[in-house]
């Protein structure tokens, strides 16, 4: 085992994007098996403060960042494409309400060339958006940083690790919703799981560090070994509750209590299953429970497929039913279920181009 160590200058930036202070140093400790790729571990200093970037701060992602921003000892970048939403973020600030209400301020910008090197990164936006936003940030991430996807569906993962060194894979039930450019909802507080993404050999030590500094905020965040249940178990409770809700432009609750929908529910949560036991994956808690809790929190809640829908947008159906439905082909694993929404869903999206 060769070991390398090495001090980096670091250049934290204050107040705004163009400010600079006073340089610091990190060191880092890089560890290689012969043979095998290097990570650098990083030795932090504690005076420094944790440098972190949100890309796609939407829904989900400004609900994030806004509890990273609270912490002193945190610089909270945001990246999203919205122009509008940036300048809301910027004055008067990004706003939090629901179950929690709260104002905060943070580094905003739709130029990721603003952005200077982060130690974390978390990656929020949809699924279908998820190589151009890498493309775009991943010079933000240098090889000691990690950066953590908390999508929907199978894929992003690989896409990320493709640019970026160290990737973590995320799950949450957490739902949040826009109320207003610089203004994001959420009714709830729920569990995020992470943990390292197997073939990037991310070191648990980061998976660690980043659950602490989001639990620090306000967040419950679960660190894993394994991450591989919890994401395919939010995977399969999303291949019922987006696509069912979508096509049949019902809320969850409604569908949830219709029994034609309620029955076409169970039948695509075995079929998940299915494919889940193929993989040998144990599912970490049951997508039944998510469904029923979806079902009992207040207001009619909108699956995000069925919000696409409405507003004729493309769906995350490929990272979801559609992966679904790969996965039992290689497996051989029966998928009828999964690939006939996909179809239908992919067939209501060609029909918004007008087709001849």
């Amino acid at each position: 085992m060769l070991y390398h160590f090495q001090a980096e200058r670091r250049q934290p930036r204050v107040g705004s994007l163009k400010a600079r202070a006073p340089g610091c140093y990190c060191l880092f400790f890089e560890i290689a098996e012969p043979g095998q790729r290097s990570h650098r571990v990083r030795i932090r200093n504690s005076s420094m403060a944790v440098k972190i970037c949100i890309v796609g701060c939407g829904a989900l992602g400004s609900v994030i960042a806004a509890h990273l921003a609270r912490l002193h000892d945190t610089e909270v970048f945001a990246y999203d494409v919205s122009e509008s939403h940036i300048r809301a973020i910027r004055d008067p600030g990004l706003h939090i309400s629901g179950a929690a209400d709260f104002t905060v301020s943070l580094h905003a910008t739709s130029e990721p060339a603003d952005i200077p090197a982060c130690d974390f990164g978390i990656l929020a936006t949809k699924s279908i958006h998820t190589r151009a936003a890498v493309e775009q940030a991943a010079h933000i991430f240098r090889d000691s940083a990690a950066v953590c996807s908390v999508q929907n569906g199978l894929g992003n993962e690989e896409v990320i690790a493709e640019r970026v060194r160290c990737v973590i894979r995320g799950a949450t039930t957490l739902a949040a919703h826009m109320r207003e450019p610089g203004h994001a909802g959420f009714e709830f507080y729920s569990d995020l799981w992470i943990g390292p993404f197997e073939p990037s050999g991310t070191p648990y030590s980061l998976v660690e560090e980043l659950a602490a500094l989001m639990n620090r905020s306000g967040l419950r965040v679960v660190p894993m070994t394994d991450a591989r249940g919890a994401q395919w178990t939010k995977l399969i409770f999303n291949s019922a509750a987006n696509p069912v809700g979508a096509l049949g432009r019902l809320h969850h609750r409604a569908a949830y209590l219709f029994p034609p929908t309620a029955a076409l529910y169970e039948a695509l949560l075995r079929e998940g299953e299915a494919v889940a036991r193929g993989l040998g994956i144990t599912l970490h808690g049951d997508p039944r429970a998510m469904m029923a809790e979806g079902a009992s929190a207040p207001g009619k809640r909108n699956a995000s497929m069925l919000l696409d829908v409405l507003a004729q947008r493309e769906t995350e159906v490929d990272f979801i039913n559609g992966a679904i439905a790969s996965c039992g082909d290689k497996l051989g694993v029966p998928v009828p279920l999964n690939r006939a929404l996909w179809q239908l869903i992919k067939g209501l999206e060609h029909s918004w181009s007008d087709p001849e």
